[in-house]
C-alpha cells in the first residue's frame, strides 16, 4: 500500500464566544484538514489545529509545513509511521500541529487497512472515554454558574482556568466549589504564576479539595516546577512544558510532575504521544490527553488514543463542542455527557461533511 494523493484544506471557524486563558484570548479556530489516499482506495483524514501562543504555529505556517512534507508522503508506505516522523523532523523541527495532521491521517489509514477501529488497532478493548469540561476565565459568578450547569449535565470533573488575577482566581474557585460541591476540580494556570504565588494559591486550593493544578509555572521553569511539586499539597500537572519525548524524559528525571498533559497538536500526533506516555508510565507518572481548539476529527483521534492507553487516566477533550454547528465533520463519535462513545467502524470512524 502506497500513498498516491495528498490533499489539504484550510478552514477558519469563528467561536460562538471568545475563550480566555492567562496566555491570551481565542476567538476562532484555524484548521488544516489533511487527506491521504492510497493505491488501494483507502482514504485517511487528519487535522492540524495551531495555537500560536502555545505551539508557535499559525494557519499559514501549518499549510507551508504541509507543503514541505508532501514529497516525503507521496509514494510512502503509511505503515512506516516512525520513518515518516523522522523524515518530517529532518525537514522541520517542532511544528507539532502540521505533523499531527499527517500522523492522524496515517493512523486512520493503517487502522482502516487492518479493518479495525483505531482504539483496537492500538491495543484497546473499550471505546468509551469519560471527558471533563473547561471553564475559561471570567467573572467568578459567571464561572460558578457555568460549573453548576456542567454538573447538571452529568460532568464529574471540571477544569477551571486561572493565572491572570490572584484575587479573582480565589473568588472563582470558592464560588465554583459551592456551586459544584461533589465535582472534581482541576485548576489550570497556563504558566501564570511564579513559585511564591503558586505556593500561596495551592494552599487555598488544597483546602477547597482541588485535585490537580496544571502548568502553574512558565514552561521553561522545570526546576521551579520540581521544587513546587515537592512542596505542593496539590498534585502538579505539566502541559506546556511537555512537547516531545525528550521533554517527558527531563520531567520524570527531575520528578517535576504527577501527571503529564499530552496534546496531539503539541507533540505531533499519536506516534509521539505514545512515546511520551511510555516514558511517563515507566516512571509512575500518569497522563491526561488534552486538546487545543480541535474539531471532532482530532478529538476522535485523542479519544481513540485514550481508550487504548490505560496510563492515560484523564481526558480533557471538550473543544469539539464549539464546532457542532460547523460543516467540518459529518460523523465521528456519539457523545453522551460526559462520555465519548467511539464507533466500531475502521480507522478514526470519521467522515468529512
Amino acid at each position: 500500500m502506497r500513498i498516491t494523493r495528498f490533499g489539504v484544506e484550510r478552514t477558519h471557524v469563528p467561536l460562538p464566544e471568545p475563550f480566555t486563558v492567562s496566555l491570551g484570548v481565542i476567538d476562532s479556530a484555524d484548521l488544516a484538514i489533511v487527506t491521504l489516499e492510497t493505491d488501494d482506495g483507502l482514504v485517511g483524514y487528519g487535522e492540524g489545529s495551531p495555537t500560536p501562543f502555545v505551539t508557535g504555529e499559525t494557519g499559514e505556517s501549518v499549510l507551508a509545513a504541509l507543503k514541505l512534507f508532501e514529497p516525503l508522503l507521496l509514494g510512502a508506505d503509511p505503515f512506516a509511521i516512525d520513518a515518516i516522523h523522522r523524515g518530517m523532523d529532518q525537514i522541520l523541527v517542532r511544528n507539532g500541529s502540521a505533523k499531527a495532521a499527517v500522523d492522524l491521517a496515517l493512523h486512520d489509514l493503517c487502522a482502516k487497512a487492518a479493518g479495525l477501529p483505531l482504539y483496537r488497532y492500538l491495543g484497546g478493548a473499550s471505546g468509551s472515554v469519560e471527558v471533563d469540561m473547561t471553564i475559561g476565565l471570567g467573572e467568578p459568578e459567571a464561572m460558578a454558574a457555568a460549573a453548576a450547569g456542567l454538573v447538571a449535565k452529568g460532568y464529574r470533573r471540571i477544569k477551571v482556568k486561572a493565572g491572570a488575577d490572584e484575587a479573582r482566581d480565589v473568588a472563582a474557585i470558592r464560588l465554583i466549589r459551592e456551586a459544584a460541591p461533589e465535582a472534581q476540580l482541576q485548576v489550570d494556570a497556563n504558566q501564570g504564576w511564579d513559585v511564591a504565588t503558586a505556593l500561596r494559591m495551592l494552599a487555598v486550593y488544597a483546602d477547597l479539595g482541588v485535585v490537580a493544578c496544571e502548568q502553574p509555572l512558565p514552561f521553561w521553569d522545570l526546576d521551579g516546577t520540581a521544587y513546587l511539586r515537592r512542596r505542593s499539597p496539590v498534585p502538579i500537572m505539566v502541559d506546556e512544558g511537555c512537547f516531545t519525548p525528550q521533554d517527558a524524559s527531563a520531567i520524570v528525571r527531575r520528578q517535576a510532575a504527577d501527571t503529564v498533559n499530552i496534546k496531539l497538536m503539541k507533540c505531533g500526533g499519536i506516534h509521539r504521544a505514545r512515546q511520551i506516555n511510555t516514558i511517563a508510565e515507566s516512571a509512575g507518572v500518569t497522563c491526561m490527553i488534552g486538546c487545543m481548539l480541535e474539531s471532532r476529527l482530532a478529538i476522535a483521534a485523542g479519544a481513540h488514543l485514550a481508550a487504548a492507553t490505560p496510563n492515560i487516566v484523564l481526558a480533557d477533550l471538550d473543544s469539539f463542542l464549539d464546532f457542532d454547528d460547523s460543516p467540518l465533520v459529518a460523523s465521528a463519535f456519539a457523545f453522551d455527557p460526559p462520555w465519548i462513545h467511539l464507533p466500531d467502524a475502521p480507522g478514526l470512524g470519521v467522515e468529512l461533511a
